[in-house]
């Protein structure tokens, strides 16, 4: 037998509302901590929310094709256009197709010396740092994700185009906007947001047609083609309209560079920031670190997997600050989630943050717990208790490049420096729309002991 997920209490249902709309974070805790599934009626719209493994399974996974992309598709759709993120059905079938290749693990491993790098010029621009006064970590490993992407998944340099991340932060705080305000306020008002994000759409374009006229003409010149950057030119260029064929080149660059640095630079973030909050972890991913790379090397592909505990820290991370934190869609036709009924055109959301702090599923869900990773530990739990990076065919592509730039520079950051948060900076809040980094991440380096 079927029934309706449970709604909130009459009293309890106005704070939701106004949550939606300037705290969803903190609306999707309230619902959490209300039920695992938990229906809102907003006059003849339904909101679902589910939070058990096999609620998130069932619709992610089992029946994804069901479910397409749900609030903040708008928002985001003004900011990327239709890239891989935003697009559906056959759109995202082909964008999918196109880019899958150039992330296989094997393509992946390859570009490890490349990551390397980055890493040790991120460890030496840092060095370089020490003693000189407070350092904006997050800044510096933003422009370290974006040297990375463009070096394994773009085959190009991102050098000559550093305001790529300060446009991004100016487009995402549009969308921030235009969630708050539920889009009542149009583009061309002139509020500084908004005029910051037309200036920042208009930089973002100027980059990325001169990415694709450079990597055209590489590619024209005999030049590799097979990383993912080059896949999608060749792939436009099977657009008989040449506007159409521009449009999605850029709606799919603006994604791929968005999604290909900011998540793993806000992981990274998070990760070192709780390093330093905790100095006995700090002290075992060192100690690791001295071992597996001793001599002061660099790592290498193999030593992913003998970072062993450097890779729990980065999972414990993710699991209290997942890179993509809540899950929205649409249910196409009425569905059955467990013994609940969802009707037709019902906004259905799904939230790692809160699945992965559930109780019944983790043990003390809100410390820092590396440990709770160990592979003895794992086994036992619900795979669809842990979904950092989604679930199903929409399961973020890039998610082993990412987990090793994050391993990484952990391990390398941490052998070799003492990275300090700022006094007064110490209780970094957690954002209310997200789980972004706002504001930057000022510490202080030492050289470690």
């Amino acid at each position: 037998m079927s029934a309706d997920p449970p709604s909130p209490p009459l009293r309890a249902l106005p704070g939701l509302l106004r949550k939606l709309a300037v705290d969803r974070l903190g609306m999707m805790r309230d619902a959490a901590a209300l039920a695992d599934a938990v229906r809102v009626a907003m006059g003849p719209r339904k909101m679902y929310i589910f939070n058990r493994p096999d609620y998130a399974k069932h619709v992610l996974a089992d029946n994804a094709a069901n479910y397409r992309k749900g609030i903040g598709l708008v928002e985001s759709r003004k900011m990327l256009g239709d890239g891989l993120l935003t697009s559906e059905d056959q759109l995202w079938r082909d964008q999918r197709r196109t880019v899958q290749p150039a992330f296989r693990p094997g393509r992946i491993a390859a570009q490890a010396a490349a990551v390397a790098e980055e890493a040790v010029g991120l460890l030496g621009a840092l060095g370089h740092r020490a003693e000189q006064g407070p350092v904006d970590v997050l800044q510096e490993v933003t422009g370290f994700t974006l040297g990375v992407l463009g070096r394994t998944v773009l085959d190009t340099g991102l050098g000559g185009h550093g305001s790529i991340a300060h446009a991004f932060e100016a487009v995402q705080d549009q969308a921030m906007f235009d969630m708050v305000t539920q889009n009542m306020v149009p583009t061309w008002v002139p509020l500084a947001t908004q005029r910051r994000f037309r200036r920042a759409r208009r930089e973002l374009i100027r980059s990325v047609d001169e990415l694709v006229a450079d990597r055209s003409a590489r590619m024209a010149d005999g030049g590799d083609a097979d990383d993912a950057f080059s896949r999608m030119i060749l792939a436009a260029r099977e657009e008989p309209d040449p506007a159409a064929a521009r449009k999605r080149l850029q709606d799919e660059l603006v994604t791929l560079l968005l999604a290909g640095h900011e998540t793993t630079a806000s992981t990274l973030g998070w990760t070192l920031l709780l390093l330093a909050r905790h100095p006995h972890v700090r002290d075992l991913v060192r100690e690791e670190a001295r071992g597996v790379l001793s001599g002061g090397r660099a790592p290498e592909a193999e030593d992913l997997h003998k970072l062993m505990y450097t890779t729990q820290v980065v999972q414990e991370a993710m699991r209290l600050y997942p890179p993509v934190w809540i899950l929205p869609r649409v249910a196409r036709q009425a569905d059955q989630v467990g013994p609940f009924t969802v009707a037709a055109g019902a906004d259905v959301l799904v939230c790692p943050y809160t699945l992965h702090r559930h109780p019944e599923l983790w043990e003390r869900p809100e410390s820092f717990e590396p440990g709770r990773f160990d592979p003895a530990r794992v086994a036992d739990r619900p795979r669809y208790a842990y979904i950092p990076f989604g679930a199903g065919p929409r399961f973020c592509v890039g998610s082993n490049l990412g987990m090793m730039e994050a391993v990484f520079v952990t391990a390398l950051l941490t052998r070799d420096l003492d990275l300090q948060v700022l006094p007064g900076h110490e209780g970094v809040a957690e954002p209310m729309m997200s789980l972004r980094m706002r504001g930057g991440l000022p510490m202080t380096v030492r050289r470690a002991r």
